[in-house]
């Protein structure tokens, strides 16, 4: 993916990693496009941020991505690029019989929200220059951590679709790149994390991230220094004391 020149729009793009990258792109000479559900977040940061377009849109509604879908093909026909990062983490108690409303509501914005973004946008892309989808996982769908075990299970089904998206692209030569982006835990809202001492500050993740697609811009995965040892934990045999130390957090 080249690092100027794009049109990209970016799920869950109002706080966060999603926001982050966001601002980090636009200032980087890409036409930026946040979507997100509430529209006064979208207004404050189209407010703030001259040259930032907005777009209401709720990744759990299928309507609600087809009405996006319409309004972007419509206004930004140059969209090349489509950052899939609407996502949300809960702990769960899977011997509480509410936990079930916690771990599908996970599914339907991480998991089919992704799936039905990816349906929905991917005809825009193909046969666009430079064209990418980049999906935001987790290192937690290397190992899990187990307070969060859906969340989890949803990351790892992200991993396996971005797998399977990106062979089928280029079987199909559509000339779509596919790159995924693989957090640790970084200092945001998401699972009360913004002030956790031992989860990555966001600007040095978004900067290790942007110099990691900088300096490999065919990258199928970027995978910041901070989360190697939970992405590698299979392969280099460490995998049962990752999770033994997950468990114990």
């Amino acid at each position: 993916m080249k690092m100027t020149g794009n049109t990209i729009l970016i799920t869950g793009g109002t706080s966060g990693i999603g926001l982050g990258l966001a601002l980090r792109l636009h200032e980087a000479g890409n036409k930026v496009i946040v979507a997100g559900r509430r529209k006064e977040l979208l207004d404050e940061i189209t407010a703030e941020h001259p040259g930032i377009d907005a777009l209401v849109l709720d990744v759990a509604d299928p309507d609600s991505i087809a009405r996006a879908r319409e309004t972007v093909a419509a206004s930004h026909p140059d969209l090349n690029v489509l950052v899939n990062n609407a996502g949300i983490m809960l702990r769960e108690n899977l011997l509480d019989p509410s936990g079930l409303q916690v771990a599908e509501d996970q599914i339907m914005i991480n998991l089919l929200g992704t799936i039905r973004m990816t349906y929905a946008v991917l005809p825009l892309l193909v046969g666009k220059d430079d064209a990418a989808v980049m999906n935001v996982t987790s290192s937690l769908a290397f190992v899990p951590f187990p307070i969060t075990p859906t969340y989890n299970a949803t990351k790892a089904a992200l991993h396996s679709f971005s797998e399977s998206l990106r062979v089928q692209l280029a079987g199909a030569d559509a000339g779509v790149q596919v790159i995924e982006v693989i957090p640790p835990g970084v200092r945001t809202t998401l699972l009360d994390q913004q002030d956790d001492e031992q989860s990555m500050p966001l600007d040095d993740f978004l900067t290790e991230t942007l110099d990691l697609l900088r300096e490999k811009p065919d990258a199928k995965e970027l995978v910041v220094e901070r989360a190697r040892f939970l992405r590698d934990a299979v392969a280099n045999g460490s995998y049962d004391d990752v999770l033994a130390m997950l468990s114990g957090l």
